[in-house]
């Protein structure tokens, strides 16, 4: 279920694309009559075979294409509006980065494009060359990256503005399991910071691990929307599980739903770890031994690293307000920080009251005020200029009654 009180990021409605062919015929319904709504905070899976049309959508979405018939809204405006590319992040499917520049000067090219001081940019390109692993990578050329180094600098690129949307097709093609699942703990970093993702990837397993809710396109229709638990659950089908069942209450508790069953069948077995979890807990053990590897290195969680050099001042701004906070609530009442925390930890709230007490505006209504103030400034300076027009026909006109007067 979605939570209708967060504000809409993204807003389709009866959206279509036509392609037609030279004269002018209809070729290709590429997208058809497609409504759709995505709200702040959520991972939204873009799903469906080729040709389903994914790709023509998310085009529409970034104001590359325009729609053939219905509207777009974007943060509230139309996705061709300059101040809404500023919050948007895009990965392609093909990263086409330029392939004699090395990682660092990727990043600082796509900095300058934001218009980012050098300062700044040098500040994100290092939190981001660490955040995909490729610090130890960043002065080699891109034309020398594997097809996996390449998808994560395709990576940090699209995150080198910090995006309040992230759009991501296919950000795990070609990487290893391990890359994947760095991919998917940044993906859920991002929801835990409130950012928006719209994933479209054909790896199910992927975007069943990270998505709130998931749309499945075939031809340019949505055939089925809804949670992931919604729409995989069996409702037939009921799983029971237990440890160290002894043999004799196994064959009690099987003859017991045999009797209820509708068709008599009962199937028995043990639980399967995840090939991807097994993988993973190998190459952590080579790891604890310090074993080398070449390539990229394993990334750091988004939680870890702060993108943009504000964030960082921003987040130790907080951690010495909440230290002092803490340093009086101590003084005043001795042992009663100790007892909020531990009754937090009970609630599994305190991640949650530790970001309502400490969080940042919303980078809109940042925007919104800085708007405003330069235009109440423009207004001031216009009335200025106008105030000074006027007193110089004054001084004129009283320079003209003096010539008069003396003659």
């Amino acid at each position: 279920m979605t939570d209708d009180t967060k504000p809409l990021v993204i807003e389709l409605m009866a959206l279509t694309k036509l392609f037609r062919d030279f004269w002018g015929r209809p070729k290709v319904r590429a997208v058809d009559d497609l409504s759709l709504e995505i709200r702040k905070g959520e991972v939204f899976g873009l799903l469906g075979p080729n040709g389903s049309g994914k790709t023509t959508a998310i085009k529409m979405i970034l104001g590359l294409l325009f729609p053939t018939s219905g509207a777009i809204r974007v943060f509230g405006r139309s996705p061709r509006d300059v101040r809404v590319k500023m919050l948007i992040g895009y990965m392609p499917e093909e990263s086409n980065l330029y392939r004699v520049m090395n990682a660092e000067e990727t990043l600082d090219f796509y900095g300058r494009l934001f218009d980012y001081p050098s300062k700044e940019r040098k500040y994100r390109t290092e939190a981001l060359l660490e955040l995909v692993g490729l610090s130890h990578e960043r002065r080699r050329p891109l034309s020398e990256y594997s097809k996996g180094m390449s998808r994560r600098i395709g990576l940090a690129q699209a995150l080198v503005n910090d995006p309040e949307l992230a759009v991501l097709d296919e950000p795990t093609t070609g990487l290893d399991p391990l890359g994947t699942r760095e991919v998917k703990n940044l993906i859920l970093d991002l929801k835990r910071r409130g950012k928006t993702v719209l994933l479209c990837s054909h790896l199910l397993a992927d975007v069943q691990d990270v998505c709130d809710r998931i749309g499945i396109l075939y031809g340019g229709k949505l055939r089925a929307v809804g949670s992931v638990s919604e729409l995989l659950a069996r409702t037939d089908i009921t799983q029971i599980s237990a440890e160290k069942l002894k043999p004799e209450t196994l064959k009690k508790v099987v003859e017991i739903i045999e009797k209820d069953s509708a068709d008599g069948a009962v199937s028995v077995d043990n639980p399967t770890q995840k090939l991807e979890e097994f993988f993973l807990e190998v190459v952590e053990q080579a790891r604890e031994m310090k074993m080398e590897t070449a390539g990229a290195e394993a990334g750091r969680a988004v939680s870890e690293v702060r993108i943009s050099s504000e964030g960082a001042r921003a987040e130790r701004r907080r951690k010495a307000l909440l230290s002092k906070l803490t340093e009086k609530e101590e003084k005043e009442k001795p042992g009663r920080v100790e007892e909020a925390v531990s009754v937090a930890k009970k609630e599994d709230r305190k991640e949650k009251v530790l970001q309502e007490l400490v969080s940042a505006r919303d980078p809109m209504e940042i925007r919104k005020a800085k708007e405003a103030e330069e235009e109440k400034a423009r207004a001031e300076e216009q009335d200025k200029r106008a105030a000074d027009a006027r007193r110089d026909v004054l001084d004129k006109l009283k320079g003209k009654d003096k010539d008069k007067k003396g003659n």
